[in-house]
């Protein structure tokens, strides 16, 4: 990785005004450059899924793009600074294809139609696309190919992700999606549309049952770390620690989202990284 490839992801990553630029400084700076090169690629193809303005087709074609760059990349070629980059993190540490075309899957399935209701089955293939699979990627770059740790990244993705569903229910209800799974919806009686949904006194308890999901995965992911290289899973200890305090404040406001947008208290997310600094 050039200097000017790693400065171009870098600037990328910072840009995008993620708490991830900033986590990921507790690694040494190989392996933080290597996951800034993954985090540019998944901001890229996002980026795609996201804009508005443009159909479905357009997105698609774009996103196959993406496909034959990465396979190009396996092939030893690139053309630009995030491939350039990807080239990179794949000789040293040995991330597979087939993550890299699962992210961009996942953001197929967000460049469609709004996702309205979806099955548990595809909630789970949708988490395990935009989240596990980035998981499973990052793993290797923090030092540990091992199966617990693919497990962590199984867990961990699927917790990560449940949270943020949880957590911006109203945000995208407003925007015409509701990621709540149907089986869970007809179950108490909600309504399977973002403002029905929205406004049914009995979304509280489809949403404790998410959130018990997600402590579900939380779980399973610490307990795999046990069996991991300590000190490769300190990014995705910060990652767990950082996220699921937001279940907490989200039961307490008993998942009411007429009280606008949470986050996390800055004194609280710097405590948190001081404690894993000193792990």
């Amino acid at each position: 990785m050039t200097p000017e490839d790693t400065a171009y992801v870098t600037a990328l990553v910072k840009k995008s005004g993620s708490s991830f630029y900033h986590g990921m400084k507790i690694l040494p700076a190989a392996r933080r450059d290597g996951m800034y090169a993954i985090y540019a690629f998944c901001r890229v193809v996002d980026d795609i899924a996201d804009e508005e303005g443009r159909d479905f087709i357009t997105k698609q074609s774009e996103l196959n793009e993406w496909r034959g760059r990465i396979a190009a990349v396996y092939q030893g070629h690139a053309d630009d600074p995030i491939t350039r980059a990807l080239l990179s993190v794949i000789a040293n540490y040995h991330v597979l294809q087939e993550d890299f075309l699962a992210v961009i899957d996942g953001m197929e399935m967000d460049a469609g139609a709004p996702i309205i209701a979806p099955s548990l089955e595809e909630l789970d293939l949708y988490c395990d696309r935009v989240a596990s699979a980035v998981g499973r990627l990052s793993i290797r770059v923090f030092g540990d190919s091992s199966a617990k740790a693919a497990e962590v990244a199984y867990a961990l993705g699927r917790g990560l992700q449940l949270t943020n569903i949880l957590r911006d229910v109203g945000e995208d209800a407003g925007n015409g999606r509701l990621y709540l799974p149907r089986e869970l919806l007809l179950a108490e009686d909600v309504p399977l549309t973002p403002a029905g949904a929205l406004a049914s006194p009995n979304l509280p308890r489809v949403c404790t049952k998410i959130a018990a999901m997600a402590e579900q995965n939380f779980t399973r992911a610490n307990e795999a770390m046990e069996f991991c290289d300590a000190k490769a899973m300190r990014p995705a200890r910060l990652m767990a620690a950082s996220y699921r305090p937001y279940l907490s404040i989200l039961r307490k406001r008993d998942f009411n989202y007429t009280l606008g947008h949470i986050t996390l208290p800055k004194w609280r997310k710097l405590l948190l990284a001081a404690r894993l600094l000193l792990a």
